[in-house]
């Protein structure tokens, strides 16, 4: 095979409609678009009108609330850290943060930091140092003989 040899398969692309090109074409005069009124003419873009109805998204209530100051943490499970210790990827001796979570690939960014999560098992004494955690994994980590250190307003969070 040559460089000059490739080409799609068979039927992958279709030619395009040759519009406006005789009657004899079958798609000449109007082009396919009709006879006269608003969607014959270019640049129309009639996307949620009902012929004058009152539209769907008008008739429907405004519900909800989306928080421009919400923060996106990142989800950690114990479960997820006492692997990472098993795999060695992790130093149980070491405070764990937001930065050896990455550095370990246990999570791909710190977003706005990470909160702890109780699901799984741990075994292990280790120390958090993180953006947040629930009290059921803060019970599971104390109960194996760590510590979780979380910022003030976390705390009077929960």
């Amino acid at each position: 095979m040559k460089l000059n040899e490739l080409r799609d398969n068979e039927g992958a692309t279709h030619s395009r409609k040759r519009l406006g090109r005789g009657i004899g074409s079958g798609s000449g005069k109007t082009s396919g678009r009709g006879v006269k009124g608003q969607k014959a003419r270019s640049g129309v873009a009639i996307n949620g009108f009902e012929g004058g109805q009152m539209p769907l998204y008008r008739r429907l209530p405004k519900r909800g609330f989306k928080n421009p100051n919400a923060k996106d943490f990142n989800t950690v499970s114990v479960g997820r850290i006492q692997a990472a210790i098993d795999a060695k990827k992790l130093d149980a001796k070491e405070v764990v943060n937001a930065e050896s979570l990455v550095k370990a690939g246990v999570i791909r960014r710190a977003k706005d930091g990470v909160r702890l999560l109780a699901d799984g098992e741990i075994k292990t004494k280790i120390s958090f140092d993180i953006a947040g955690a629930s009290k059921a994994a803060v019970e599971k980590v104390e109960k194996a003989g760590g510590s979780v250190k979380l910022p003030v307003s976390a705390e009077a969070a929960e």
